[in-house]
């Protein structure tokens, strides 16, 4: 008997302190005292929060993601002309055309042409915003883990080392082509001719296209050194 009515003091202790916390006016606006709906619906909210703070937002387009077909339009109309290996070689020596080397700068320094100067058109991704993370996990997913992004500081990198009233011969590795085929009838696209559309937009008006690119080059057997000059 002793042990039921110690359990029945408890049980009533417990209602009260209910009922005190019920009435309490933290609780007076309306809402009934329910945890653990209160919890869903801070979770609830927290999660609602945390999704629009890490939304992957897309930059706005770019002139380098341009489709092809307005590129080679543009090339074309500015008369960007594309010369084989050797005419480039003779070119930069006799009538002191600089080769742009766009490459990325590790595969510029194994080898690249006497002379040349690099300024890459697409870096390794630096950035850590929610879509740049989000484009790390994109290529991730694909087994690639030095995924790159167009480089900002392309236009202004070359203005610094040649200057617009420079004579340009923009290089890649394979050199890509404005020439229509069976297989490509737009011709092709390539990182030199996206450089070379983005020089011109800005102002360059002697810009030359590497045909075959500097795979041909060292293919050929034309002059190479490595490291940085």
């Amino acid at each position: 008997m002793t042990t039921m009515l110690a359990a029945s003091s408890v049980v009533n202790s417990k209602l009260a302190c209910s009922s005190r916390i019920s009435s309490c006016s933290d609780f007076t606006s309306g809402h009934s005292w329910r945890p653990i709906e209160t919890v869903k619906l801070h979770r609830k909210h927290a999660a609602r929060s945390l999704h629009i703070s890490c939304a992957a937002t897309k930059p706005a387009k770019s002139p380098a993601e341009e489709d092809w077909k307005t590129k080679r339009q543009v090339l074309v109309e500015k008369r960007v002309r594309s010369v084989d290996v050797k005419e480039a070689l003779r070119l930069q020596k006799e009538n002191n055309f600089v080769i742009l080397d766009v490459r990325p700068e590790a595969e510029f320094k194994e080898a690249h042409p006497p002379g040349a100067i690099n300024v890459q058109i697409y870096r390794l991704i630096k950035e850590w915003t929610a879509w740049d993370i989000a484009r790390r996990a994109a290529f991730a997913f694909f087994g690639i883990f030095a995924g790159t992004e167009e480089n900002p500081e392309f236009i202004q990198s070359v203005d610094a080392k040649v200057g617009k009233d420079a004579k340009i011969i923009v290089a890649c590795s394979t050199g890509g082509s404005l020439k229509p085929t069976q297989n490509f009838p737009d011709g092709k696209q390539s990182r030199s001719l996206i450089a070379a559309y983005l020089l011109v937009l800005n102002g360059y008006t002697n810009v030359y296209h590497l045909d075959g690119g500097l795979y041909t080059w060292f293919k050929e057997g034309l002059p190479a050194v490595g490291g940085e000059e």
